[in-house]
């Protein structure tokens, strides 16, 4: 399971023009669900996207994580971080979770989250996302769980 966070000034999805997701002042993690990935690897994602310390203390160095920061989480959907792009000129997706296995550990990684944090917010899995977001920094990490 893979997460690219973004620490975001605020962050929002749009689903048919209706925003179906949003944080202010936290992380945007577009989250790829991998064959063989488990519940155990959501855990260990969730767990680094609360604890990560991607946030500025009081001097100004990345020491504060999520919840020391008060910040929100939108958690996206996004299969194509699992995208091998190592050979040629188009992405392959063999090694994707199948779309029901990939969307079950999503909604486990969302119902987790919510039972830990708040405030979360997510897209909506499988559908034609727009994502806004104001990136804070710039500050972008690979996260794999």
């Amino acid at each position: 399971m893979k997460a690219l966070i973004q620490r975001v000034k605020h962050a929002s999805v749009t689903v048919e023009g209706s925003t179906v997701g949003a944080i202010e002042h936290g992380l945007l993690a577009l989250v790829g669900v991998e064959k063989g990935d488990s519940e155990a690897n959501a855990d260990k994602l969730l767990h680094k996207l609360l604890h990560y310390r991607v946030f500025s203390d009081e001097a100004g160095k990345m020491n504060h994580n999520l919840q020391q920061a008060k910040g929100g989480l939108l958690l996206v959907s996004q299969f194509t971080l699992a995208a091998d792009t190592r050979k040629g000129l188009r992405p392959g997706f063999s090694s994707a979770a199948p779309p029901d296995e990939g969307e079950r550990l999503f909604q486990y990684l969302v119902t987790q989250a919510h039972a830990a944090w708040s405030p979360i917010a997510t897209g909506q899995f499988g559908a034609d996302m727009q994502v806004a977001l104001v990136n804070d920094g710039p500050v972008t990490f690979l996260l794999e769980g």
